[in-house]
């Protein structure tokens, strides 16, 4: 839980970006900025493949990808770590105001978070426990909260210095990045996406994450709509795709883009 932060070796192996705390100074030791990264916007429900695809798909690109999901995992573990209350959403706030987050865009993903207090926390494993999980909704109802951490992966990807970046998450394509030049939203049936998460967590039977995904699509529905794409987004249903049709189709989408981006020049 207390790793030190990450040797030389490692972070010649991964670009890492630092965010918070040590924002400011960063900012002011940093060169002329590189071009603007192409900005790759994937939205899509729980189990629907955005996490693996996206990750999978920048590879294949040569792109970094942001998962937006771990910082709002992480901002929940460190409100457990520090008693906050989680319900509070100044006291949820007031995390962001002291606390370092920084998350690998390249190669393995690695998640450390510094609470103010010097300590270098490795919440890699930490934040993906079931009970951190059941955290997240907890925290990212609280509209500052929301804001502030949008505004966190904006900074992020503008400053990566690389060539594109794709961003995955929740409210991506109509929120944080509405305006990006590729945006995807990725669905797939209920029935399908339970069974993709019924294998990724032990313990648990596939009727038992389907009616978890059933309680949490009602409950985004109230907010947000998984399964209709805003306009100018594109559908992927991967209902009936395996995990390699899935990428081709993401990559297809951004080499298409970037088609016509080369031609308007």
């Amino acid at each position: 839980m207390e790793d030190a932060v990450t040797d030389a070796a490692s972070a010649a192996a991964a670009l890492t970006v630092i965010t918070g705390a040590a924002q400011a100074e960063r900012a002011q030791q940093a060169e002329a900025p590189n071009a603007a990264p192409l900005l790759v916007a994937i939205d899509g429900p729980a189990g629907s493949g955005k996490s693996s695809v996206s990750r999978a798909a920048a590879e294949r690109l040569g792109f970094g990808i942001l998962d937006t999901g771990a910082a709002y995992r992480s901002l929940a573990w460190a409100a457990v770590e520090t008693s906050a209350d989680l319900d509070d959403s100044a006291a949820v706030a007031a995390i962001l105001d002291v606390w370092t987050y920084a998350i690998t865009l390249r190669g393995q993903q690695r998640v450390t978070v510094e609470l103010g207090d010097g300590v270098v926390h490795d919440v890699t494993t930490a934040i993906r426990a079931h009970d951190v999980s059941g955290l997240v909704s907890r925290v990212s109802k609280h509209p500052e909260v929301r804001e502030r951490l949008n505004e966190m992966f904006r900074r992020i990807v503008a400053e990566s210095g690389l060539p594109g970046v794709v961003i995955e998450g929740r409210d991506i394509t109509t929120v944080v990045a509405p305006d990006a030049p590729v945006r995807v939203l990725m669905t797939a049936s209920p029935e399908v996406r339970a069974q993709r998460r019924a294998g990724e967590l032990d313990g648990l039977t596939h009727a038992q994450v389907l009616a978890d995904i059933e309680a949490r699509d009602a409950k985004d529905a109230q907010v947000v709509d998984f399964f209709t794409p805003a306009p100018g987004v594109t559908l992927v249903d991967t209902s009936n795709l395996n995990f390699a049709q899935s990428v081709e189709a993401v990559v297809e989408i951004v080499r298409a883009a970037q088609g016509v981006a080369e031609e308007s020049e």
